[in-house]
């Protein structure tokens, strides 16, 4: 169900990138925050440009300090680097209490990388506050996008450089 929905959100959005060429950084990357009721789980999706992602880990040099160039597609080592990155880059405020996601994993698809973590979904309503830095410390021009919820009931939020937590609810 998730990755239906992210996949067509992909879609929908992939025109905002079209007009620049593949080796240009696209400077947004798309986060989905969503319940899966069969789970109980707050499932977190991020998508970001490869091209973008191996910029930023030479820019930043994070992770592993013998990655010399970057290659999130073919090393392992730099996807987990910049996946750790997007993590710690990420604010997620459940019910008035900061939360650490459990990191899943990542994967590429097409030109992006996939980051994916999960968290235990409160009983009842969830109110969440989230902020989404990621790559903002890179690009003063950096534009995350971040969608709450599911279906037709979606709730979008833009951040930027030094952008204020923003307030929703997650309902079921």
């Amino acid at each position: 169900m998730i990755r239906r929905l992210l996949v067509l959100l992909a879609l929908v959005l992939a025109p905002i990138g079209a007009g620049t060429a593949a080796a240009h950084q696209q400077k947004f990357a798309i986060s989905t925050v969503s319940l899966n009721e069969r789970t109980g789980m707050i499932e977190i999706a991020h998508q970001v440009p490869v091209h973008d992602a191996e910029h930023a880990l030479v820019v930043q040099r994070t992770g592993n300090p013998n990655i010399h160039t970057p290659d999130i597609i073919g090393s392992e080592d730099s996807r987990e680097a910049f996946a750790r990155y997007v993590t710690r880059r990420f604010l997620l405020v459940v019910n008035g209490e900061i939360i650490t996601p459990d990191y899943v994993g990542s994967e590429i698809t097409g030109g992006s990388l996939w980051v994916y973590q999960e968290t235990p979904a409160p009983e009842g309503e969830a109110l969440i506050r989230i902020n989404s830095q990621i790559l903002t410390d890179v690009w003063a021009r950096q534009e995350n996008r971040v969608n709450i919820g599911g279906g037709t009931s979606v709730q979008t939020f833009i951040f930027k450089s030094g952008d204020v937590a923003q307030t929703a609810p997650l309902t079921r």
